[in-house]
């Protein structure tokens, strides 16, 4: 009862019960929602998931809500590649929300604000593109490159180390 009155007062949400994951320290709670599999919640850190996964605000590549249906995609890091990451997309997941919640409202408002800048580029086979993202707990911007499927390898590298020379230049991005 005095948790749920100081999670009231604060702003924040309550841990559910059925809560599988561990919250880090000085994380806390946005808000949650119940779903089929068990509870989402969020973060300042990022998403939970039900089966208790952590989802960094930053690795959310695409997130919509539409008939009670949360729907994310997540990024996985392929590689490294002298200051940016290469990211590609997971396969959407689709999370059916249940009960009144505003997570669909927190999580659109943390991914968005997780972007500093982003552009497309046209490269052979395709493009790519370029995101500089706030990365949740740590200081300065991330760049993450998202080619599409059938880009030339060898132009996305050469323009990606272009691309980070210029912003270390500009300190836009750490050393």
């Amino acid at each position: 009862m005095i948790k749920r009155l100081l999670a009231k007062l604060s702003g924040t949400a309550e841990v559910p019960a059925d809560f599988p994951g561990r919250l880090g320290a000085d994380e806390h709670v946005l808000s949650v929602a119940s779903c089929e599999d068990g509870s989402v919640v969020a973060t300042q850190l990022g998403l939970w998931l039900p089966e208790g996964r952590r989802v960094g605000w930053h690795l959310i590549s695409k997130a919509g809500w539409g008939n009670e249906v949360l729907t994310l995609t997540e990024a996985e890091e392929a590689r490294r590649l002298d200051g940016a990451v290469v990211l590609h997309d997971l396969q959407p997941r689709h999370l059916v929300l249940t009960g009144e919640t505003r997570l669909p409202d927190v999580v659109h408002e943390r991914v968005n604000r997780s972007i500093r800048t982003r552009h497309h580029r046209e490269l052979p086979g395709g493009g790519a593109w370029f995101v500089q993202r706030k990365v949740p707990g740590r200081n300065g911007i991330e760049l993450q490159v998202r080619p599409d499927p059938g880009t030339d390898e060898a132009a996305l590298d050469r323009l990606t180390g272009a691309l980070v020379e210029r912003l270390r230049a500009s300190r836009d991005l750490p050393a």
